[in-house]
């Protein structure tokens, strides 16, 4: 793009030697990537059923990134000060000060559940960490392949196996939780309790996941916004 334009630049101005024409079709360069190569993290929401390996690295960037992705921020601490707002006398305390408590407290889930379901578990594991999309199924086949992911998921070999980011990280949350959340319940049944409802609500993740960019494509809404906003709101475990 800057060879194109300052050519036609330098053309119009008729500096030197150069002909009317130059500049008037683009002009043709390579870009060199093989030790800067890059990746769009975006089209984990958009692409289809085909295998995105990922290294160690790669899982690790992806990880952060969700984490201080500006609408995941957003959200953690605009969903804080509504349940601040709409109950100030949670283990948390009132007002500004419960809300920075809250918020803390929620972000620490977060970077602890990225770390161990998107980074550490798929590392160990040798899986893939983000959901794959079938844009080419039917509607009601897409929603059992959502149910389904929630148990069986792609590793990095192109292979399937055991979704262990969805079936280990949570026990490895709920137990570091257990240690820092004020006013939480930290005897097995609670424990219990609080694991299988994230089973039972992981499916909504993948829902979203797989519908939302159709939507998105028509009406030109930010999927990440929308999905981080929804999962805040309906996965809420006690």
């Amino acid at each position: 793009m800057a060879a194109t334009g300052g050519l036609r630049a330098v053309s119009v101005l008729g500096l030197g030697e150069t002909t009317r024409e130059a500049g008037s079709t683009a002009v043709e360069s390579t870009v060199c990537v093989e030790h800067a190569p890059f990746f769009n993290w975006y089209t984990r929401f958009v692409t289809g059923p085909e295998v995105m390996r990922f290294s160690p690295a790669q899982k690790l960037r992806l990880a952060l990134d969700n984490l201080i992705n500006p609408f995941n921020l957003a959200t953690i601490f605009g969903v804080a000060s509504i349940e601040i707002a709409a109950n100030p006398h949670t283990a948390y305390g009132p007002g500004f000060p419960g809300w920075g408590r809250l918020s803390g407290v929620n972000f620490t889930q977060d970077m602890t559940d990225q770390f161990f379901g998107t980074f550490a578990v798929p590392t160990v594991t040798r899986t893939d960490p983000h959901y794959h999309r079938r844009p080419d199924f039917s509607i009601p086949r897409r929603v059992l392949h959502c149910v389904d992911d929630t148990f069986w998921q792609s590793a990095d070999n192109g292979s399937y196996t055991l979704n262990y980011s969805q079936l280990i990280a949570p026990v490895i949350d709920i137990s570091i939780s257990n240690l820092y959340v004020p006013g939480q319940q930290t005897h097995f049944s609670a424990d219990a309790e609080r694991y299988a409802v994230d089973l039972a609500t992981a499916p909504i993740d993948n829902l979203i996941t797989e519908f939302v960019p159709s939507i998105a494509s028509h009406i030109h809404v930010r999927v990440v916004f929308v999905q981080r906003i929804i999962n805040r709101v309906a996965v809420n475990p006690p």
